[in-house]
């Protein structure tokens, strides 16, 4: 066990730095498994050498990163001492000042794991990305972000978004209403993404102009997408036949971004996963990039990170029969 000392003189970036009632130094604690205690501006890290070493260059890029107008929150400092763990010699600079965009309600989107970054950087650089892996790493999130961003800075002229109408694991019988009604459910996750994007009335008015399209699978047969950022969500949901069919939609001065989850396929057992097959047939295309996510990459409530560990670990066991 070592005992390291830290000291930093700006006192309104130290009560930033250690959060209310010092809840930031508790995640840091906790996540880096060391005591962590502070008078005024002086910290004190007691642990491992390595845990101390770590622990002692998280806190000093926090503090720079205060002083640079960063606000943090417990879900950040944790997400940030993931990333010094994944990565020691991680540079957190390149990772929450790297801003996606900046949603309606002034909240910044930038990467918070090793592998959005990677999946942001090949975004921007290919035309076609599929982002595979389990829920809440941020993949349709990040996906919109940079769509939205790209409308923004007129590098498109429209977002396309839709996914396959499929139930997860329920039949829900004859839906009431018109086509849009009856399709709806099933794409209000993108709405979601969008609306936490830009506020509800100027999504709106975006999607009454056709300038944002939200649709079913279904109904990008025949068509050719000029100019677009597309989206696909859930593709593990499409058949070989409705994903080809996607692909090859693309016209000029457009790219797609297509996300899935190999482990939540709803489609009947005889029929092969579109993500599957592309995984296989794609892998080492020019201008097509795979990015996978894993269970260290979930952004979502800690717990979803144990849950989907434990489900891995039940079917690398062959699971119950």
């Amino acid at each position: 066990m070592v005992v390291q000392t830290l000291e930093y003189d700006d006192s309104a970036r130290v009560r930033e730095l250690s959060g209310e009632l010092a809840v930031h130094l508790k995640v840091v604690g906790r996540e880096l498994e060391v005591r962590v205690a502070h008078r005024g501006g002086r910290f004190t890290l007691e642990g491992s050498a390595a845990a101390a070493a770590l622990a002692g260059s998280l806190l000093d890029q926090l503090y720079d990163l205060v002083g640079r107008g960063v606000s943090l929150h417990p879900t950040l400092v944790e997400h940030a001492c993931r990333l010094v763990r994944s990565d020691p010699e991680a540079r957190l600079a390149d990772y929450f000042l790297d801003v996606v965009y900046v949603g309606h309600r002034q909240k910044a989107i930038f990467p918070r794991s090793v592998t959005q970054k990677a999946y942001i950087k090949a975004i921007r650089e290919r035309d076609v990305v599929f982002g595979v892996g389990p829920a809440g790493t941020g993949k349709t999130y990040l996906a919109m972000a940079m769509a939205v961003g790209a409308l923004m800075r007129q590098e498109v002229s429209r977002i396309v978004l839709c996914r396959p109408a499929v139930e997860a694991g329920e039949k829900l019988g004859f839906l009431p209403g018109d086509m849009a009604e009856k399709v709806n459910p099933y794409l209000r996750p993108l709405y979601d993404a969008l609306y936490d994007m830009v506020d509800s009335a100027r999504g709106g008015r975006l999607i009454e102009k056709g300038v944002i399209e939200v649709a079913p699978l279904a109904f990008m047969r025949g068509r050719t997408l000029s100019d677009a950022f597309v989206i696909l969500d859930e593709a593990q949901n499409t058949s070989v036949e409705q994903m080809k069919m996607f692909l090859t939609r693309l016209g000029m001065g457009s790219q797609a971004v297509v996300t899935g989850d190999v482990t939540q396929v709803d489609l009947p057992g005889h029929i092969t996963s579109g993500l599957v097959n592309a995984r296989r047939v794609l892998d080492g295309v020019p201008g097509i990039g795979f990015v996978t996510f894993t269970a260290d990459d979930v952004v979502r409530h800690g717990l979803v990170t144990r849950i989907i560990r434990a489900y891995e670990a039940d079917s690398r066991r062959g699971g119950e029969r």
